[in-house]
Protein backbone atom coordinates (compact mmCIF):
# COMPACT_ATOMS: atom_id res chain seq x y z
CA UNK A 1 0.00 0.00 0.00
CA UNK A 2 1.31 3.42 -0.96
CA UNK A 3 0.84 6.26 1.53
CA UNK A 4 0.67 9.88 0.37
CA UNK A 5 0.67 12.93 2.63
CA UNK A 6 -1.19 16.04 1.57
CA UNK A 7 -1.08 19.66 2.69
CA UNK A 8 -4.26 21.61 2.07
CA UNK A 9 -5.67 25.05 2.83
CA UNK A 10 -8.87 26.63 4.14
CA UNK A 11 -9.17 30.06 2.54
CA UNK A 12 -11.75 32.81 2.29
CA UNK A 13 -15.29 31.76 3.22
CA UNK A 14 -14.23 28.11 3.28
CA UNK A 15 -12.67 28.75 6.70
CA UNK A 16 -16.21 28.31 8.03
CA UNK A 17 -16.15 24.69 6.82
CA UNK A 18 -16.20 22.33 9.79
CA UNK A 19 -13.81 19.40 9.93
CA UNK A 20 -16.69 16.98 9.38
CA UNK A 21 -17.84 18.95 6.33
CA UNK A 22 -14.31 18.85 4.94
CA UNK A 23 -14.15 15.10 5.47
CA UNK A 24 -17.32 14.63 3.44
CA UNK A 25 -16.10 16.98 0.70
CA UNK A 26 -12.74 15.21 0.56
CA UNK A 27 -14.27 11.75 0.30
CA UNK A 28 -16.48 12.99 -2.54
CA UNK A 29 -13.36 14.36 -4.23
CA UNK A 30 -11.68 10.96 -3.89
CA UNK A 31 -14.60 9.30 -5.66
CA UNK A 32 -14.85 12.01 -8.31
CA UNK A 33 -11.14 11.77 -9.08
CA UNK A 34 -11.35 7.95 -9.10
CA UNK A 35 -8.45 7.65 -6.68
CA UNK A 36 -7.59 3.95 -6.11
CA UNK A 37 -8.08 4.05 -2.35
CA UNK A 38 -7.11 1.32 0.08
CA UNK A 39 -9.90 0.37 2.48
CA UNK A 40 -10.05 -0.87 6.04
CA UNK A 41 -11.08 -4.44 6.75
CA UNK A 42 -14.33 -5.46 8.42
CA UNK A 43 -18.06 -5.33 7.71
CA UNK A 44 -18.06 -1.59 6.91
CA UNK A 45 -14.84 -0.79 5.04
CA UNK A 46 -13.75 2.84 5.04
CA UNK A 47 -11.16 4.56 2.85
CA UNK A 48 -7.83 4.84 4.63
CA UNK A 49 -7.63 8.56 5.40
CA UNK A 50 -5.91 9.97 8.49
CA UNK A 51 -6.46 13.62 9.46
CA UNK A 52 -3.96 15.42 11.67
CA UNK A 53 -4.71 18.33 14.01
CA UNK A 54 -7.40 20.15 12.03
CA UNK A 55 -7.83 23.89 12.57
CA UNK A 56 -10.95 25.09 14.43
CA UNK A 57 -14.00 26.06 12.40
CA UNK A 58 -13.97 29.74 11.48
CA UNK A 59 -10.23 30.24 11.07
CA UNK A 60 -8.20 30.15 7.88
CA UNK A 61 -5.25 27.85 7.38
CA UNK A 62 -2.36 27.39 5.00
CA UNK A 63 -1.13 24.22 6.70
CA UNK A 64 -3.64 21.40 7.19
CA UNK A 65 -2.36 17.85 6.76
CA UNK A 66 -3.78 14.42 6.03
CA UNK A 67 -2.55 11.03 4.83
CA UNK A 68 -4.25 8.62 2.44
CA UNK A 69 -3.56 4.97 1.65
CA UNK A 70 -3.67 3.81 -1.97
CA UNK A 71 -4.31 0.33 -3.33
CA UNK A 72 -1.82 0.94 -6.13
CA UNK A 73 1.03 3.36 -6.66
CA UNK A 74 0.23 6.80 -8.12
CA UNK A 75 2.33 9.83 -8.94
CA UNK A 76 1.87 12.23 -5.99
CA UNK A 77 1.79 15.37 -8.14
CA UNK A 78 -0.81 13.95 -10.54
CA UNK A 79 -2.84 12.85 -7.54
CA UNK A 80 -2.62 16.37 -6.09
CA UNK A 81 -3.85 17.93 -9.32
CA UNK A 82 -6.80 15.54 -9.60
CA UNK A 83 -7.90 16.13 -6.01
CA UNK A 84 -7.41 19.87 -6.20
CA UNK A 85 -9.64 20.05 -9.29
CA UNK A 86 -12.31 18.03 -7.47
CA UNK A 87 -12.51 20.33 -4.43
CA UNK A 88 -14.05 23.82 -4.25
CA UNK A 89 -11.76 26.83 -4.52
CA UNK A 90 -10.51 27.65 -1.04
CA UNK A 91 -10.04 24.01 -0.09
CA UNK A 92 -6.83 23.69 -2.08
CA UNK A 93 -4.47 20.72 -2.17
CA UNK A 94 -1.13 22.51 -2.39
CA UNK A 95 1.35 19.71 -1.76
CA UNK A 96 1.57 15.92 -2.05
CA UNK A 97 4.51 13.82 -0.86
CA UNK A 98 4.83 10.04 -0.74
CA UNK A 99 5.23 8.91 2.86
CA UNK A 100 8.51 7.17 3.62
CA UNK A 101 8.48 7.69 7.39
CA UNK A 102 6.03 7.19 10.23
CA UNK A 103 4.55 9.58 12.74
CA UNK A 104 3.22 12.58 10.80
CA UNK A 105 0.84 13.53 13.61
CA UNK A 106 3.65 13.38 16.17
CA UNK A 107 5.67 15.89 14.12
CA UNK A 108 2.96 18.54 14.42
CA UNK A 109 4.37 19.97 17.63
CA UNK A 110 3.42 23.64 17.21
CA UNK A 111 1.53 26.09 15.01
CA UNK A 112 2.25 29.60 13.74
CA UNK A 113 -0.86 31.79 13.81
CA UNK A 114 -1.56 35.27 12.49
CA UNK A 115 -4.25 37.36 14.21
CA UNK A 116 -5.57 40.54 12.63
CA UNK A 117 -7.08 42.86 15.27
CA UNK A 118 -9.16 45.61 13.68
CA UNK A 119 -9.77 48.60 15.94
CA UNK A 120 -6.64 47.92 18.03
CA UNK A 121 -3.52 50.08 17.62
CA UNK A 122 -0.11 48.40 17.45
CA UNK A 123 0.84 50.30 20.62
CA UNK A 124 -2.15 48.91 22.51
CA UNK A 125 -1.36 45.42 21.26
CA UNK A 126 2.32 45.73 22.21
CA UNK A 127 1.46 46.76 25.77
CA UNK A 128 -0.95 43.84 26.10
CA UNK A 129 1.57 41.38 24.69
CA UNK A 130 4.23 42.57 27.16
CA UNK A 131 1.86 42.05 30.10
CA UNK A 132 0.84 38.61 28.83
CA UNK A 133 4.41 37.41 28.31
CA UNK A 134 5.48 38.69 31.73
CA UNK A 135 2.90 36.51 33.45
CA UNK A 136 3.89 33.08 34.74
CA UNK A 137 0.39 31.72 34.22
CA UNK A 138 -2.69 33.07 32.46
CA UNK A 139 -5.87 31.22 33.32
CA UNK A 140 -8.75 31.31 30.85
CA UNK A 141 -12.07 29.53 30.63
CA UNK A 142 -13.61 27.59 27.77
CA UNK A 143 -17.01 26.02 27.47
CA UNK A 144 -16.96 22.26 26.81
CA UNK A 145 -19.63 19.57 26.57
CA UNK A 146 -18.87 18.83 30.23
CA UNK A 147 -19.19 22.44 31.35
CA UNK A 148 -16.76 25.31 31.87
CA UNK A 149 -13.08 24.35 31.97
CA UNK A 150 -10.34 26.57 33.42
CA UNK A 151 -6.76 26.11 32.23
CA UNK A 152 -3.46 27.96 31.77
CA UNK A 153 -2.92 29.26 28.23
CA UNK A 154 0.46 30.90 28.91
CA UNK A 155 2.54 27.70 29.04
CA UNK A 156 1.75 26.77 25.44
CA UNK A 157 2.78 30.15 23.99
CA UNK A 158 6.43 30.02 22.94
CA UNK A 159 6.38 33.31 21.03
CA UNK A 160 3.99 36.25 20.69
CA UNK A 161 4.77 39.52 18.97
CA UNK A 162 3.24 42.47 17.16
CA UNK A 163 4.31 42.83 13.53
CA UNK A 164 4.15 45.89 11.33
CA UNK A 165 1.18 46.61 9.09
CA UNK A 166 2.09 47.95 5.65
CA UNK A 167 0.21 51.24 5.51
CA UNK A 168 0.27 51.13 1.70
CA UNK A 169 -1.88 48.00 1.60
CA UNK A 170 -5.58 48.87 1.15
CA UNK A 171 -7.69 47.42 3.93
CA UNK A 172 -9.88 44.63 2.60
CA UNK A 173 -7.74 43.77 -0.40
CA UNK A 174 -4.53 42.42 1.11
CA UNK A 175 -3.53 40.42 4.13
CA UNK A 176 -1.49 42.94 6.18
CA UNK A 177 1.78 41.66 7.52
CA UNK A 178 2.04 38.92 4.90
CA UNK A 179 5.58 39.95 4.06
CA UNK A 180 6.61 39.34 7.66
CA UNK A 181 4.97 35.98 8.29
CA UNK A 182 8.12 33.98 7.51
CA UNK A 183 10.00 35.14 10.61
CA UNK A 184 8.59 32.28 12.70
CA UNK A 185 8.93 29.64 9.99
CA UNK A 186 12.21 27.82 9.42
CA UNK A 187 14.08 29.08 6.31
CA UNK A 188 13.95 25.72 4.48
CA UNK A 189 10.15 25.68 4.90
CA UNK A 190 9.49 29.21 3.62
CA UNK A 191 9.54 28.37 -0.09
CA UNK A 192 6.61 25.99 0.43
CA UNK A 193 4.35 28.65 1.90
CA UNK A 194 2.12 30.78 -0.35
CA UNK A 195 1.90 34.55 -0.60
CA UNK A 196 -0.88 35.54 1.78
CA UNK A 197 -1.58 38.80 0.02
CA UNK A 198 -4.56 37.37 -1.85
CA UNK A 199 -6.34 35.94 1.18
CA UNK A 200 -9.60 37.64 2.12
CA UNK A 201 -11.63 37.38 5.28
CA UNK A 202 -15.39 37.75 5.53
CA UNK A 203 -17.07 37.96 8.92
CA UNK A 204 -20.44 36.63 7.77
CA UNK A 205 -20.69 32.90 8.61
CA UNK A 206 -24.04 32.65 6.82
CA UNK A 207 -22.46 33.24 3.41
CA UNK A 208 -22.57 30.19 1.15
CA UNK A 209 -18.98 28.93 0.75
CA UNK A 210 -19.74 27.19 -2.53
CA UNK A 211 -20.69 30.52 -4.13
CA UNK A 212 -17.65 32.42 -2.90
CA UNK A 213 -15.62 34.57 -5.22
CA UNK A 214 -12.65 36.86 -4.71
CA UNK A 215 -14.65 39.97 -5.54
CA UNK A 216 -17.49 39.01 -3.22
CA UNK A 217 -15.04 38.35 -0.39
CA UNK A 218 -13.50 41.78 -0.85
CA UNK A 219 -16.91 43.44 -0.90
CA UNK A 220 -18.09 41.57 2.20
CA UNK A 221 -14.93 42.44 4.07
CA UNK A 222 -15.31 46.07 3.16
CA UNK A 223 -18.82 46.07 4.62
CA UNK A 224 -17.86 44.24 7.81
CA UNK A 225 -14.53 45.88 8.66
CA UNK A 226 -13.39 49.47 9.00
CA UNK A 227 -11.67 50.71 5.87
CA UNK A 228 -9.37 53.01 7.81
CA UNK A 229 -8.09 53.29 11.36
CA UNK A 230 -6.25 51.18 13.86
CA UNK A 231 -5.19 47.63 13.10
CA UNK A 232 -2.68 45.41 14.88
CA UNK A 233 -1.25 42.14 13.61
CA UNK A 234 -0.13 39.51 16.10
CA UNK A 235 2.15 36.62 15.24
CA UNK A 236 1.82 33.69 17.60
CA UNK A 237 3.61 30.36 18.04
CA UNK A 238 1.66 27.88 20.15
CA UNK A 239 2.93 24.50 21.27
CA UNK A 240 0.42 21.67 20.87
CA UNK A 241 -0.33 20.59 24.42
CA UNK A 242 -3.24 19.02 26.28
CA UNK A 243 -5.61 20.75 26.66
CA UNK A 244 -5.06 22.36 23.27
CA UNK A 245 -4.56 26.13 23.41
CA UNK A 246 -6.22 27.92 20.51
CA UNK A 247 -5.77 31.49 19.26
CA UNK A 248 -9.08 32.54 20.83
CA UNK A 249 -7.77 31.29 24.19
CA UNK A 250 -4.75 33.57 23.82
CA UNK A 251 -7.07 36.47 22.95
CA UNK A 252 -9.03 35.68 26.12
CA UNK A 253 -5.73 35.72 28.01
CA UNK A 254 -4.82 39.11 26.57
CA UNK A 255 -8.18 40.44 27.70
CA UNK A 256 -7.81 38.91 31.16
CA UNK A 257 -4.29 40.23 31.76
CA UNK A 258 -4.31 43.55 29.88
CA UNK A 259 -7.97 44.30 29.13
CA UNK A 260 -7.35 44.04 25.37
CA UNK A 261 -10.74 43.60 23.69
CA UNK A 262 -10.90 44.11 19.90
CA UNK A 263 -14.21 45.70 18.82
CA UNK A 264 -14.67 43.13 16.02
CA UNK A 265 -13.75 39.43 15.94
CA UNK A 266 -10.14 38.75 15.02
CA UNK A 267 -9.34 37.31 11.58
CA UNK A 268 -7.17 34.27 12.32
CA UNK A 269 -5.01 32.24 9.92
CA UNK A 270 -2.72 29.31 10.63
CA UNK A 271 0.44 29.94 8.62
CA UNK A 272 2.32 26.74 9.44
CA UNK A 273 2.46 23.76 11.75
CA UNK A 274 5.17 21.20 12.29
CA UNK A 275 8.18 20.36 14.46
CA UNK A 276 9.24 23.13 16.85
CA UNK A 277 12.89 24.15 16.81
CA UNK A 278 13.47 24.87 20.49
CA UNK A 279 16.60 26.90 19.85
CA UNK A 280 15.20 29.38 17.35
CA UNK A 281 11.51 29.12 18.23
CA UNK A 282 10.63 28.48 14.57
CA UNK A 283 8.30 25.86 13.13
CA UNK A 284 9.85 23.53 10.55
CA UNK A 285 8.40 21.49 7.70
CA UNK A 286 6.72 18.23 8.80
CA UNK A 287 7.05 16.74 5.30
CA UNK A 288 10.81 17.35 5.07
CA UNK A 289 11.79 13.82 6.22
CA UNK A 290 9.65 12.32 3.43
CA UNK A 291 11.15 14.66 0.83
CA UNK A 292 14.63 13.83 2.06
CA UNK A 293 13.92 10.11 1.73
CA UNK A 294 12.97 10.65 -1.93
CA UNK A 295 16.01 12.86 -2.59
CA UNK A 296 18.38 10.24 -1.14
CA UNK A 297 17.30 6.79 -2.44
CA UNK A 298 17.73 3.83 -0.14
CA UNK A 299 21.15 2.22 -0.42
CA UNK A 300 22.88 5.34 -1.77
CA UNK A 301 25.93 6.73 -0.05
Amino acid sequence: MQRVRLRYTKRGRLRFTSHRDFQRAFERALRRAEVPMAYSAGFTPHPKVSYANAAPTGVGSEAEYLEIGLARACDPEQLRLLLDESLPAGLDIVEAVEAHTSGLAERLEASVWQLRLEGVTPEEAQRAVAVFLAADTVEVQRGTKNGIRTFDCRAAVTRLEVVAVDATEPSGTRHPGAAHHLDLVAPDHRADLPDLSDLHHSNDPTDSPTEASASADAADEGADRPQAGACAILRLVVRHLTPAVRPDDVLSGLQATADLAPPVPAAVTRLAQGPLDEGSGTVTDPLAPDRDAVAVPAGSA
